[in-house]
């Protein structure tokens, strides 16, 4: 009896080494997965869309968040309607997932895919996203009526695509970046997870270029200042922002998120990781 019970006993204990030992494998083979950082832009409501309720929220990387603040930037900038920066980003979603691409069909590239031997500029001018962008809105302001055409159609008339009905898949997408990044509704761009270095490129350079001004903190109107706080959470990893702060909201990396905070008194500020010293 007593044998059966030690060998009970020293079966039992084995048991237990074994499950430790598939425990801590399993430990050691699929470690602890650490949050994607990405982005969220707000679905429109029922005002925006003519249907009942909210629609779904949408997701973008950071990079893709990068170029569409980029788009949009340079639509305030050249005074553009939402509906143009709305037509812009639906015809980057196609054409390259909002990705600035170094090849394509034939010749082209970038985040329109736009073509030098069809006269869109030098392969260097495609590919730098605040050109692009200001080709294609030139393009757009060329056409006659394009502010009374549909998102595909006048999409279409910049592009002269092979696959004509493909950008009204991205229009509700489009729509929504649209109204986050020209302020059309408060808060309505975060982005979570993300780690904020120093800045790689001067923030003043960079809104300079695609905004016209870098006078960005301080008192604006509400549209205003809703789309200069998205433009800075779009381009918080490239700009080393960690925080933006607007009438009485606050976006932090650390949060991933606007929250109450400070008095809603139409006042822009924002903070930069320091750059590193030496």
């Amino acid at each position: 009896m007593w044998s059966v019970r030690r060998r009970l006993a020293t079966a039992a204990v084995v048991v237990v080494v074994l499950a430790g030992g598939t425990v801590g494998l399993w430990f050691l083979f699929h470690p602890t997965i650490s949050p994607t950082p990405g982005c969220v832009v707000a679905g429109p409501s029922s005002s925006d869309t003519g249907s009942t309720g909210v629609s779904s929220n949408f997701t973008l990387s950071p990079a893709q968040t990068d170029n569409a603040a980029t788009i949009a930037g340079v639509g305030l900038r050249l005074g553009m309607p939402d509906h143009a920066v709305t037509v812009a980003l639906a015809t980057a979603m196609q054409e390259s997932g909002l990705v600035n691409l170094t090849g394509g069909d034939r010749d082209s590239a970038g985040l329109f895919q736009q073509r030098p031997s069809q006269g869109w500029g030098t392969y260097a001018q495609i590919t730098d996203p605040v050109y692009a962008s200001t080709a294609f809105y030139d393009k757009l302001r060329a056409v006659p009526g394009w502010a009374t055409l549909d998102v595909t159609a006048a999409a279409q008339a910049v592009q002269h695509s092979a696959a004509p009905d493909g950008y009204a898949q991205w229009e509700s997408e489009a729509r929504a970046m649209a109204i986050a990044f020209t302020g059309e509704a408060p808060a309505a761009l975060s982005c979570h997870d993300l780690t904020i270095p120093a800045p790689s490129t001067s923030l003043i350079n960079v809104a300079n270029a695609e905004l016209g001004t870098a006078v960005l903190s301080g008192q604006h109107d509400p549209a205003r200042g809703w789309a200069l706080a998205s433009w800075l959470v779009g381009h918080a990893q490239r700009l080393g922002v960690d925080q933006v702060s607007f009438d009485g909201r606050t976006w932090t990396a650390a949060s991933g998120t606007w929250s109450p905070a400070g008095p809603a008194n139409g006042t822009l500020a924002l903070h930069q990781v320091p750059a590193a010293a030496g």
